[in-house]
């Protein structure tokens, strides 16, 4: 939590945050969901939904001349693996106009964090 400031004036306390406080990138949240938005392109064919969907993308972490994807699969030994590491790549590419890595993370999936329950 980052630390904060009360002031009273007069319409009452107010909250006013550090100014340390992080704030948000617009352009890079926007090229982040940009990555997602294509992504979303990329199905499992077992399941039926996309990768986003199933929440199998972990982490999207940009750069300026690579880009890294760390996902996970929802089996370890899923037949489809290779072809769909292949499509998070190529749509994320098509996406950034540049490299991009894709790390498979050996995290199990869940499918309570895709919000399906079965």
């Amino acid at each position: 939590m980052t630390d904060q400031t009360i002031t009273d004036d007069a319409i009452g306390p107010t909250i006013t945050p550090a100014s340390d406080a992080p704030t948000i990138d617009p352009i890079r949240r926007a090229r982040e969901l940009a990555v997602l938005d294509a992504l979303r392109s990329v199905v499992d064919p077992e399941i039926g939904m996309n990768v986003v969907e199933l929440a199998l993308i972990k982490q999207v972490l940009l750069g300026d001349d690579e880009t890294e994807i760390k996902m996970i699969l929802t089996t370890p030994f899923c037949p489809y693996a290779g072809s769909m590491i292949q499509q998070v790549k190529e749509a994320a590419e098509e996406a950034e106009g540049h490299d991009v890595k894709v790390t498979l993370l050996a995290e199990r999936w869940d499918p309570r964090d895709a919000g399906l329950t079965w």
